[in-house]
């Protein structure tokens, strides 16, 4: 006999899993670097000038002045790439993708699983991603 399970036990074992990956080293980094970007006196004058520059840009778009909306956009992309620009603003972004990977990765090692399992239980056939339900229901007398 499987054991069942319920949905509270399952979110349970999800909060477990969530502790064990903010303990990683790619999280651990993620936080030192934020943290150094945050501390950045130049990172911080750069992002409060772009987020100026981006509420022109939204008042220049509302009242429809375009060419003073295409000059600020070409000051918020040069801002923007300066920031990109700067070291620790690359690793962030690189640890902020290695937590992403992380994540989607459990995320798919589950689904995987999942569906491996309801495949094999019902006989069906793991190379073609075919559960055994459709040549259980073809049976007669199977429907009742």
């Amino acid at each position: 006999m499987t054991t069942k399970y319920t949905k509270e036990e399952i979110i349970a074992k999800a909060r477990e899993i969530a502790d064990m990956i903010a303990q990683t080293e790619e999280v651990d980094f993620f936080k030192r670097a934020e943290a150094q970007i945050n501390e950045n006196q130049k990172i911080r004058e750069k992002i409060a000038s772009l987020k100026s520059l981006q509420k022109q840009a939204v008042n220049f778009q509302h009242y429809g002045k375009e060419k003073a909306l295409t000059l600020i956009e070409g000051k918020i992309e040069k801002i923007e790439e300066e920031i990109d620009d700067i070291p620790i603003v690359q690793e962030f972004k690189q640890s902020q993708g290695d937590v992403n990977d992380l994540l989607q990765l459990v995320a798919n090692t589950i689904a995987n699983n999942v569906t491996n399992q309801i495949i094999e239980s019902t006989e069906g056939d793991l190379l073609r991603g075919e559960t055994g339900s459709r040549v259980q229901n073809s049976k007669p007398g199977s429907c009742q």
